[in-house]
């Protein structure tokens, strides 16, 4: 089965360089286009797309909000199109339900490996991108509280997973470093998603940073001293 495609950017262009590039692929089925937020929402509802590109400056509405809009009712996955050096919006895509982030001037191959990977369920997590856009805008913003008390919810070996998600390893950099399966890996993975109420890796990864068990710019980004104390 084809993965459902609709692109969303203001850009003409771009636009039709993205659909050009997925529809040349077998497996994937571009079945809309939208130019600015309201018809990226709308076409979320009429074609019902696995994935979504999402551009995050548009007109009418922006992408981030549409985004949220989108993920709040549809199950439709989302792909933020963005710009690293002039866009300081991905904390707040990644919240809104994002499942990763593109930059604009990725290779070919990048583009089509991305919408597969995210149609597959996973998030896009990779240590030279996503890591130093969740560094930047963490950094450069309060924490907001934590809605849960995430010692008394994840087991210590979960808290382990939730930092290394955050640190943006593969299921199969954690199996290495955990010395574990990537399927006992996958398993804990569901767990934290499940237990803390997120909608995938991305998410997580913002998280690790919420609760203070990743420090922004820290050597190997490690967790934060106490982080797996667990109340007696």
């Amino acid at each position: 089965m084809s993965i459902r495609v609709v692109v969303a950017d203001d850009q003409e262009l771009v636009r039709t360089g993205f659909v050009m590039i997925l529809d040349a692929q077998p497996d994937i089925d571009v079945v809309g286009e939208a130019s600015d937020g309201l018809q990226a929402i709308a076409a979320a509802h009429v074609h019902r797309p696995d994935v979504m590109l999402m551009d995050i400056r548009m007109p009418q509405l922006d992408g981030i909000a549409a985004t949220k809009a989108i993920c709040a009712a549809t199950p439709t996955r989302v792909i933020m199109l963005t710009t690293f050096d002039q866009d300081d919006y991905v904390f707040d895509a990644l919240r809104s339900g994002a499942s990763g982030y593109l930059l604009k001037d990725l290779r070919r191959d990048d583009l089509v490996h991305a919408v597969r990977v995210v149609a597959a369920g996973d998030a896009l997590i990779a240590p030279s991108v996503t890591r130093r856009l969740i560094e930047a805008v963490v950094q450069g913003r309060p924490l907001p509280d934590i809605p849960v008390r995430y010692r008394d919810v994840l087991t210590a070996r979960e808290l382990e997973i939730l930092v290394l998600l955050g640190r943006a390893l593969s299921n199969a950099e954690m199996a290495a470093e955990l010395v574990v399966s990537e399927h006992t890996v996958k398993t804990h993975v569901s767990n934290v998603l499940t237990k803390l109420h997120l909608r995938d890796r991305a998410q997580a990864a913002i998280s690790a940073y919420e609760m203070g068990l990743i420090v922004p710019g820290s050597a190997g980004d490690a967790p934060s001293a106490g982080a797996f104390d667990r109340p007696s």
